[in-house]
């Protein structure tokens, strides 16, 4: 009875200090769980949902205790994330499929995508107008740089091929991406392989005139790719679930943001950049938000998702490039379990 008696008293006293406010030495909250969140690339206006994510406490209130670091690329984030030494990253989807999916023997178990950040890649070829070049048949006897395991460039062959371009008749040079934005500038080839918002903006920035650069979008000549996503290390999701839902939720609560507030966003990038310019950057920012994320498909289907259709023939126009050993599905590579519903993930 005296057990019983005991028993009865601790409870009815957690009550009463739950209800006054006061914690118990017993009752603290778990531990926040760690991510190591590896970007693509050094830090730039690409990564303003996630650094508002953090810098708005939306990642602490999740439970979690989210560091940001970055790779070189994609195919390093992706790597990263496979060896357990980043939980999650930023990445190309693309190059999941290409790191995971053209091997003689495909790992079943890859990092998957769960977040689908930028609907459109932005893939496009950059070319000097005074070159002559207006449309994409203005290539043919033309100089243009491909960038050697650029996403892009991926992408050129089937976009050429749907649209009838001659490769045979471009004089197609294969070029690192260093070397870019300077080749293009100094006029030593007259298109390049490339990003909207990134070689475009670059190479305005070095100087040409924006007059002079024509942007051809490969979205607009029949390219159905999705471009950087959120990835997860598939034993940390398979163990931490909540976690890598939270996360997602962060990220669309930093995004809507992002989009709301813009230059704070950017004033938040740009503090942890090296010698960032805040004006190139924000200009980046809008263009990325109208162009890259808040896509007529975003605005019926949501944040976060794909039309698994159009992602099929994506893999397609991707196997142009790539021969699969194993053909992948939309299935293989993103996984849709970790968005909240849909009215979460909605943009008024």
């Amino acid at each position: 009875m005296r057990v019983k008696r005991s028993q009865a008293t601790r409870f009815i006293l957690a009550l009463l200090a739950g209800l006054s406010g006061v914690v118990c030495p017993n009752a603290r909250a778990a531990d926040p769980v760690a991510i190591q969140f590896t970007l693509n690339r050094p830090i730039n206006a690409v990564a303003a949902p996630f650094v508002m994510a953090q810098t708005s406490g939306l990642f602490s209130a999740e439970g979690l205790a989210v560091s940001i670091n970055a790779a070189t690329n994609s195919q390093e984030a992706i790597a990263k994330v496979a060896s357990g030494a980043s939980e999650m990253a930023l990445a190309d989807i693309n190059a999941v499929m290409l790191r995971y999916r053209d091997k003689e023997k495909p790992d079943a178990a890859h990092a998957k995508a769960v977040f689908v950040l930028l609907n459109e890649p932005g893939f496009a070829i950059i070319a000097r107008k005074s070159r002559g070049i207006q449309t994409l048949a203005d290539l043919s006897g033309k100089s243009l740089g491909v960038v050697e395991h650029d996403a892009a460039a991926r992408f050129w062959p089937a976009v050429a091929k749907q649209n009838g371009i001659k490769r045979a008749a471009i004089k197609q040079s294969v070029i690192s991406a260093a070397v870019r934005e300077p080749m293009l500038s100094a006029g030593q080839v007259d298109a390049v392989t490339g990003s909207s918002f990134l070689s475009a903006l670059n190479v305005r920035d070095r100087g040409v005139p924006a007059d002079d650069l024509v942007l051809l979008k490969f979205s607009d000549y029949g390219s159905e790719a999705y471009g950087l996503a959120v990835i997860v290390n598939p034993a940390f999701a398979a163990a931490k679930p909540d976690a890598v839902k939270g996360f997602v939720r962060a990220v669309i609560g930093g995004l809507s943001l992002t989009i709301k507030e813009p230059a704070r966003a950017i004033e938040q990038v740009v503090s942890r950049m090296d010698g960032g310019a805040r004006d190139l950057e924000l200009e980046r920012l809008r263009l990325i938000l109208r162009d890259n994320v808040l896509t007529s498909e975003v605005r019926r289907n949501g944040l976060g998702g794909i039309d698994p259709a159009r992602f099929d023939k994506s893999i397609d126009q991707l196997a142009e490039d790539v021969k699969f050993v194993k053909r992948p599905t939309p299935a293989d590579v993103f996984d849709d379990s970790f968005l909240p519903p849909l009215d979460g993930r909605l943009i008024n």
